[in-house]
C-alpha cells in the first residue's frame, strides 16, 4: 500500500517542484522590466525590439516563447538568456507575457 500511495504521490511533487516562489516571480518580472525593457522599451511597449504585447506573445506556443527567450534569435539583437534563466524561469516569463500581460494592466 505504501509503494502505491509512493507512486500517486510522484506526480505531485514534480508538479510541486515546478512553482516558482513569491520572490522569485518579483526578481522575475524586474528582469522583465529592466533587462528586457532595455530593447524592448522600459514599458514593454517597443523600442529596440518591438513590443510585448499579449497578441505578438500569443502568436507563438509557450513551448516556441520559451526557447526564444533561452536562445535567442540569431542573426538579430534578441540574446540568449540560457545562461542567467533556467528554462522554468522563461517558462514562468512566456506565462506571465502570453496570459498575465503587464501591457494590460
Amino acid at each position: 500500500m505504501s509503494l502505491l500511495c509512493t507512486l500517486w504521490l510522484l506526480p505531485t511533487q514534480a508538479l510541486m517542484a515546478l512553482d516558482i516562489d513569491k520572490a522569485r516571480e518579483k526578481e522575475l518580472e524586474t528582469l522583465l522590466y529592466q533587462d528586457c525593457g532595455s530593447c524592448h522599451g522600459m514599458t514593454l511597449k517597443g523600442g529596440l525590439g518591438p513590443a510585448l504585447s499579449r497578441e505578438r506573445m500569443n502568436s507563438y506556443p509557450r513551448d516556441g516563447l520559451t526557447r526564444l527567450i533561452l536562445q535567442g534569435i540569431p542573426g538579430t539583437a534578441m540574446p540568449g538568456w540560457e545562461g542567467l534563466l533556467s528554462e522554468q524561469d522563461a517558462r514562468w516569463l512566456a506565462d506571465h507575457l502570453q496570459n498575465d500581460n503587464p501591457l494590460e494592466r
